[in-house]
């Protein structure tokens, strides 16, 4: 019988950095941990299943409005075995308001009918096992992983991949090579929190359309603020 693929990742190595270059990196992180010491993911739980269950149903939704979802949720499913009692039916009223419910909803009950028959209710928290589960990819298990501090990682998700180009921090076109590409400049002690730092600052204060350059603490190291900020300001 052939042998099922691992999922593990090479660790990416450290990228040899100009002394300036490197400087000014280490300077970016710095003062986003004066700023924020401790970041935290903004979605609500209590336990490693609500962590996998509320980061599953945030893809193509806001942490605003998964929380909303989670409260009532939660507080009759707080557990695998619970969701699964609820069945998707039961589900997808609490959900409803999330974008891709039906689909989210038929994978969170897959996830809690393995966690119950296979992990006995507990939620496996290796990145090999995390990313067998229905509804959670590579993005899900780093986040989950990171946030519960078992494993470094840095999932690229929209503000994270826009923030880390206009910082200059990485010029990948896919999440996976901006994710690589940060994990091998980020000092090793900052990659647990940088994740945190660079989808804050891009939910906050590096927007889409208007980035808030005047209130940018590393406004002065970056190399896309001439793009936004008229000449002279």
């Amino acid at each position: 019988m052939a042998k099922t693929p691992r999922l593990t990742k090479k660790k990416p190595r450290a990228k040899r950095l100009a002394p300036a270059e490197e400087a000014r990196i280490a300077e970016i992180f710095r003062r986003f941990e004066e700023q924020e010491s401790d970041p935290r993911t903004e979605l609500d739980y209590g336990s490693p299943f609500e962590l996998v269950t509320a980061v599953a149903l945030s893809a193509q939704a806001t942490d605003v409005s998964v929380n909303k979802a989670t409260d009532r949720l939660f507080k009759v499913a707080d557990t695998p075995a619970k969701m699964l009692a609820l069945g998707e039916a039961g589900l997808k009223p609490f959900i409803s308001s999330i974008g891709l419910f039906n689909t989210k909803a038929k994978n969170v009950i897959a996830m809690s009918r393995i966690l119950v028959e296979q992990y006995g209710g507990e939620v496996p928290l290796t990145r090999e096992a995390l990313q067998a589960l229905p509804g959670v990819g590579r993005k899900t298990a780093s986040v989950v992983l990171n946030e519960l501090r078992i494993e470094p990682a840095i999932a690229v998700d929209t503000h994270v991949f826009r923030v880390s180009h206009r910082l200059g921090l990485a010029n990948g076109k896919t999440p996976d090579q901006v994710e690589a590409e940060l994990m091998a400049i980020v000092p090793a002690p900052l990659q647990t929190r940088a994740h945190h730092w660079l989808i804050l600052h891009g939910r906050y204060v590096c927007v889409a359309r208007r980035p808030k350059c005047e209130d940018c603490v590393v406004g002065d190291l970056c190399p896309s603020r001439k793009l936004f900020v008229p000449r002279g300001a």
